[in-house]
């Protein structure tokens, strides 16, 4: 049996090399080529009759990236890929899961249903922000997660006395599952979102007396969300010894100078997005490369991937 071929995009091609590394295959050749006016035309090497895992994630800009990842997985079609994966570690428009009010669209079916048409046969994430993905897709979504690697780094650092605190509702079974790992109670902040960078933090559901706080979630995006969190965590008594650990780092506008006013230790992330704008910050970065050459892997020689999943 060929080795799996792993194609890279220009948004995380860092990932797409450590990848090929920890399968011991060489990447496809790609070149990307920036016309004036922003379009773009990837050029890629000899794929026909192949199995190709194209490692695309679409952060910021995730509209650029996203439409690179539309041309790279048509150029597959194109050339005759004998079977076409998307690995898009993490996945933007996932937060667009439904309609809020009249008039709005949703994203993450538009996106899911581009993907397919671009040539697409299943698709890899990571930790996506809507666990339920494979609900609105029309090909197979594997979901992995690197909870199992964040929670074993945690082990390390996080005082016995920490508690794992959910910053809003929507993170609580994300708590729990660390929770569940680490041995540890949890608590959870109840928020209202102002903006798309502001959030109110109203009340906190746990203990946290004199303990320090572990903050967990899948993303951090504009960093309001932790922001709002410490913010009832000191007030409730929590101690100034306080990590976070996220997924996905997006970082974006002013995170970086928002997280680092904040009394925060530690930041614990992974590099399913380059992780560059956490320099600014105490940090340690895990790489999700071996988890998705062992996805990819599995996938390539028709296993399941039970074994992986059951990590978690």
């Amino acid at each position: 049996m060929t080795n799996p071929r792993i194609l890279s995009g220009t948004a995380h091609p860092a990932l797409g090399d450590a990848v090929s590394e920890a399968l011991g295959t060489e990447p496809v050749e790609c070149e990307v080529e920036r016309f004036p006016d922003g379009e773009l035309q990837p050029v890629i090497g000899h794929v026909r009759g192949e199995d190709v895992y194209v490692v695309q994630p679409t952060g910021p800009k995730v509209n650029g990236h996203l439409v690179e990842l539309l041309l790279l997985l048509d150029a597959c079609r194109r050339a005759d890929a004998a079977r076409i994966t998307a690995v898009v570690p993490y996945f933007g428009y996932a937060r667009q899961d439904r309609r809020t009010r009249a008039g709005q669209s949703v994203g993450a079916r538009v996106a899911l249903d581009a993907l397919t048409a671009a040539g697409a046969n299943r698709l890899v994430v990571v930790d996506p922000h809507n666990p339920a993905l494979e609900a609105m897709s029309t090909i197979p979504v594997e979901t992995l997660t690197a909870v199992p690697l964040l929670a074993h780094t945690l082990a390390e650092h996080a005082p016995e006395a920490a508690v794992l605190v959910s910053p809003d509702l929507g993170a609580v079974k994300l708590a729990e599952r660390y929770g569940a790992l680490l041995g540890r109670p949890v608590a959870v902040v109840h928020k209202t979102r102002l903006s798309g960078s502001d959030v109110q933090a109203e009340e906190l559901i746990g203990d946290v007396a004199d303990r320090p706080a572990v903050i967990v979630d899948d993303m951090i995006s504009t960093g309001g969300t932790i922001e709002a969190a410490v913010q009832v965590l000191l007030a409730q008594g929590a101690t100034q010894d306080i990590t976070v650990a996220a997924t996905h780092p997006l970082l974006v506008q002013q995170a970086p100078d928002r997280l680092a006013r904040l009394p925060i230790n530690l930041l614990l992330v992974t590099n399913t997005v380059p992780p560059g704008r956490v320099r600014t910050l105490p940090h340690r970065v895990r790489s999700v490369a071996p988890l998705l050459a062992e996805a990819i892997a599995l996938l390539h020689g028709g296993e399941p991937l039970d074994t992986l999943l059951m990590r978690a």
